[in-house]
């Protein structure tokens, strides 16, 4: 398979293998202007195998929903067709308006503007809590 090198743009890799779809859902990426290719299960040297997304436009994109989905993926920038910038995302200590809390009673159920803000309470669980009522969600 071949697909084209960017000149200005995102390489999101070390995607575990099934989680691009959810990461091109949160990200929002087919609301772009801009070609978006979607590499499933090619093959890793880190693990047996891996989804890479590669975006053809240089985009602000969140390293929080990055560090939820999938802590550890690689998040390559390039600019004229050079590597700009290489960093690895961790998981976040707060998520604002990634997740919404799904307890009925909390108060981001009945108040409408109010964020939905998730602390991370235990990492080598992937649990964050709600700020508000302390519900958890793990993150897969």
């Amino acid at each position: 398979m071949n697909i084209d090198s960017i000149q200005n743009g995102i390489v999101i890799d070390h995607i575990t293998a099934g989680r691009a779809m959810r990461l091109y859902e949160l990200l929002k990426l087919d609301e772009l202007d801009a070609s978006v290719a979607i590499i499933k299960n090619a093959t890793s040297h880190r693990s047996e195998k891996k989804d890479i997304i590669k975006i053809d436009s240089d985009i602000p994109i969140s390293f929080d929903v990055l560090g939820y989905v999938d802590p550890g993926v690689t998040v390559n920038i390039i600019r004229n067709g050079e590597l700009v910038e290489k960093r690895r995302i961790d998981m976040p200590e707060m998520l604002t308006n990634v997740i919404r809390c799904k307890n009925p009673r909390c108060i981001t159920s009945t108040e409408r503007a109010i964020d939905h803000v998730f602390k991370l309470t235990d990492r080598k669980n992937e649990v964050y809590r709600c700020i508000y009522c302390e519900t958890a969600a793990k993150t897969n």
